[in-house]
This record gives structure tokens, C-alpha cells and sequence, in this order.
């Protein structure tokens, strides 16, 4: 309720304000009721009782979908912690495939209102942006008010659905590099338990023997690496080593059978059949500003 009072309010009050500025300029003079003051009023009331209304509908919407990815993005923070303890490959699979079986049911349960509402504000901008640009356009601050404020409610909905869809499918295609980090690491550390002790070692080290210093180091800067990597480290996006527990119960073969499902099994939001990741926003992105600019090279002569 927060997040919709915070998206709603605001333009509301802008809404609000345009419509009694509007009204009291003299624009409307239609006396349906006998009195033009009071038929004024009842008019502006309805208009935003009915703006009201539609714009909580849909932000109600958006933000539904942004909590409901919100906690899928929790459940995968969960998930996450299975390569940090000492787990079964089977069922680290049957909690992935139980996983993409919920994304699966809320992309085909939202893709109808995504795809719509994509294609409802880009006719929307196009059509605004039409109406303003051509050569015999009438823009004054009556009719481009309204369409500031029609434009700016349609797209903050339309960016809070992109950007939960692209959010969670980024986490959930982050577990894949999480498990071959985890393979890694296991191998690495089995490889090196197995070593028999009187195999020769080179010696690196930037002591005082004149070594030759490693390219490397680790230990003390691991810590400090993570601690800038910024505020969007969690169990899923993070570059800290995984301590390796499965070398001791889990087979390699496994580990790799694991990370080859992993990279062939994405998970995510999609919309018929189209992954709604970052490469798809940004084709989303340049599909809108090819149109805007051939637009633009239609009405106001831009090439």
C-alpha cells in the first residue's frame, strides 16, 4: 500500500491540480445541470474520481507483479545457500525444478498484462507524440498537460514491470555462475587434498628468498574486494569464494551434470516464449527510439 500510495499521490495532486486549474480558466462551459459553477465542479469530481481509479488499477497491478518478484527473488537468496552447506545434487534439482515451475506459472499468468500494457503505452506515446509534432497541431498548455500527465503514469507502470521482470530473471540466471563457482571450487579442492606429500612443489612467494611474487594474492583483498563491490552483493550476485563441502559426498560427474542443466535450463520471467532479461530490454529500448526517430523524420522533418 506504501508503494502504490507512492506512485498514486503524487499524480494525483498533479492530476488534481491541472483539472481545477482547467476548470476555473473557462475551458468548459457546459451547463448541464443550469448553473455553469456547479455543473463546473460536479464535472471536475468525476473526472477525477474516473482518473483515480483507472491509474490505481493499474499501478495496483505493477506493484502486485513487483511484490510477487520480490519474494520470488527472496526464494532464490534461499536457494543460493545450498552451495554454501553440504548438499545432494538431486535435491538441489528438484528445488531449481520446483523453482522454475512457480516463474513459469507467473510469466504465463502475467505475460497477457505485460505484452498489452507494452503495446497500450507505446500506441499511447506514439500517438501523443503524433498529435504534438505534425504541421497543423494546435499545442497549447490545455491539451499537452493532459498528455504530460497521461504519459507519466503509463510509463513509471510500464518501467516497474520491465524492471521486476528483468530483476528476478537476472537472479535466477545468476545460479548458474553460482554452481560453477561452487563446481570450481570443489574440484580445485579435491585435486588438492589428493595430492600425495612428496610431490614436488615450486615454491612462490615474495618472502626475503627472492621468489617470484605471486600474481594473485589472496587472503586479505578478498575482503576488501567484496566490501566494493556495492550495496548489490547478496547470495546470488556476489565474487566470494564458495567453501567446497561437496567433494567429499558429491562425485565430479554429478557436480557436472549439475552446472550443464543449470546452463541449459534458465530461468525466468518471459513473455510467449521471450526472456525478459537485460538483452531483451535493450532491444525493447531501440525498437522504441528507431520508431520515435522515423517518427520524428515523418512530422518535424528529423534525419
Amino acid at each position: 500500500m506504501k508503494i502504490l500510495s507512492l506512485f498514486v499521490l503524487p499524480c494525483f495532486a498533479a492530476e488534481a491540480t491541472y483539472k481545477i486549474w482547467w476548470y476555473s480558466s473557462g475551458r468548459s462551459r457546459i451547463p448541464f445541470l443550469g448553473n455553469v459553477y456547479v455543473s463546473d465542479v460536479i464535472a471536475c469530481m468525476l473526472e477525477l474520481c474516473s482518473w483515480l481509479y483507472r491509474t490505481s488499477v493499474f499501478f495496483l497491478m505493477c506493484v502486485l507483479f513487483r511484490l510477487i518478484c520480490h519474494l520470488q527473488i527472496l526464494r532464490l537468496q534461499d536457494f543460493a545457500r545450498v552451495f554454501q552447506v553440504e548438499s545432494d545434487v538431486e535435491a538441489v534439482l528438484k528445488e531449481h525444478l520446483r523453482i522454475r515451475r512457480h516463474l513459469r506459472i507467473i510469466s504465463h499468468r502475467n505475460r497477457v498484462f505485460i505484452l498489452f500494457a507494452l503495446m497500450i503505452v507505446t500506441a499511447s506515446q506514439f500517438a501523443s507524440l503524433l498529435s504534438t509534432t505534425r504541421s497543423r497541431a494546435d499545442v497549447n498548455i490545455f491539451t499537452a498537460g493532459e498528455l504530460a500527465l497521461c504519459s507519466m503514469t503509463l510509463v513509471a507502470g510500464l518501467l516497474v514491470l520491465l524492471r521486476s521482470a528483468t530483476k528476478i530473471t537476472h537472479k535466477a540466471q545468476a545460479i548458474t555462475c553460482i554452481a560453477a563457482k561452487w563446481h570450481v571450487c570443489a574440484t580445485i579442492d579435491s585435486f588438492e587434498s589428493n595430492d600425495p606429500a612428496d610431490t614436488p612443489r615450486i615454491q612462490i612467494g615474495g618472502g626475503g628468498g627472492g621468489g617470484t611474487p605471486r600474481p594473485f594474492p589472496s587472503g586479505a583483498n578478498d575482503e576488501s574486494d567484496g566490501s566494493e563491490a556495492g550495496d548489490e552483493d547478496d547470495d546470488v550476485d556476489n565474487t566470494r569464494l564458495i567453501p567446497a563441502y561437496a567433494n567429499s559426498t558429491i562425485s565430479f560427474h554429478k557436480r557436472q551434470a549439475l552446472v550443464i542443466y543449470f546452463e541449459n535450463n534458465r530461468a525466468g520471467i518471459s513473455v510467449y516464449g521471450f526472456m525478459l532479461d537485460r538483452t531483451s530490454l535493450n532491444t525493447i529500448f531501440m525498437i522504441e527510439m528507431s520508431l520515435v526517430l522515423w517518427l520524428l523524420g515523418k512530422t518535424i522533418g528529423i534525419s
